[in-house]
């Protein structure tokens, strides 16, 4: 199954290839590296230098290279909300585009249900899949190690008119927080994850993907209420496959009634149909 993301009225891919894309979030362009664009460009150099924004790395030492008059920060609406874009040292933005199906179909279950539901969202970085849950209705608790990125997705609940929406701004560890509320038993009828490849908690706990996935599907099939509604899976790590994610979900959801939906996450180009791949995905949903 393949989630595609198109252009939209603040975003869209403007070209891709030898290794890079070229993305307009709002009016600023951004040239930046991506290794899945292993083809060749479309557009010409002139039309790639237009680009106010360009990461560039040299050895370990990575800088956005922005012509005159660029801000640090801008706003876009994206999905129908409000996110502050920041170009990072990391070459990332603040918003993952491709996510966007995820966010729609988020909305439309959640909307189906006539009960309160309580969301999970862990590693939930920037508050996207939040911001969906909320305006969908439902109860979301936001959870990252990050402080700086925790600080950034209420920023955008703000700028979305969602500051007032039911959510818990949690700064800690996942797998840390997971077993507190075990402890104090709590429970989530839906749970969002986006598990990186490696990573520190705020006390500078070690997460890597490879040690610390199965612990934390374990914790949580402990966490699940007895009616769970959906559980998302995204996974950006290279080399894995969403059968991997799949195959987990089979166990931890097999005393339920749902069915599974994998595959990838793409972009497509806005003046061709060239699709950029971007992450995979594996979910389960109540039947």
């Amino acid at each position: 199954m393949i989630l595609k993301t198109e252009k939209q009225k603040e975003y869209e891919l403007l070209d891709s290839g030898n290794g890079e894309k070229l993305e307009r979030y709002g009016k600023y362009i951004l040239r930046r590296p991506d290794p899945e664009a292993l083809w060749e460009k479309t557009k010409d150099l002139d039309f790639w230098d237009k680009a106010e924004f360009k990461f560039v790395r040299n050895g370990n030492k990575t800088k956005w290279i922005t012509k005159d008059n660029t801000p640090k920060s801008w706003n876009i609406s994206y999905g129908g909300f409000d996110f502050s874009i920041r170009p990072t040292s990391f070459k990332h933005t603040g918003l993952f585009p491709e996510q966007l199906p995820n966010w729609q179909w988020i909305e439309k279950i959640i909307k189906k249900e006539n009960r309160k539901i309580n969301v999970l969202n862990l590693f939930a970085y920037t508050g996207g899949a939040t911001l969906a849950c909320a305006k969908a209705g439902a109860e979301v608790c936001h959870v990252d190690g990050s402080k700086t990125a925790v600080e950034w997705a209420r920023e955008n609940a703000k700028l979305s008119g969602l500051e007032n929406a039911p959510i818990r701004w949690i700064v800690e560890d996942v797998l840390v927080f997971l077993k507190r509320e075990i402890k104090r038993g709590r429970r989530y009828d839906a749970i969002i994850m986006d598990p990186p490849s490696f990573g520190h908690g705020p006390k500078d706990e070690l997460w890597k993907i490879e040690e610390s996935f199965l612990l934390l599907m374990t914790l949580c099939k402990e966490i699940l209420s007895d009616d769970p509604l959906f559980i998302i899976i995204n996974g950006y790590t290279a080399g894995y496959s969403p059968i991997a994610y799949e195959n987990n979900l089979k166990d931890m959801m097999k005393n339920y009634d749902g069915e599974i939906e994998i595959g990838e996450l793409v972009i497509e180009q806005s003046e061709n149909d060239k699709l950029l791949p971007c992450g995979i995905f594996a979910r389960w949903s109540k039947i």
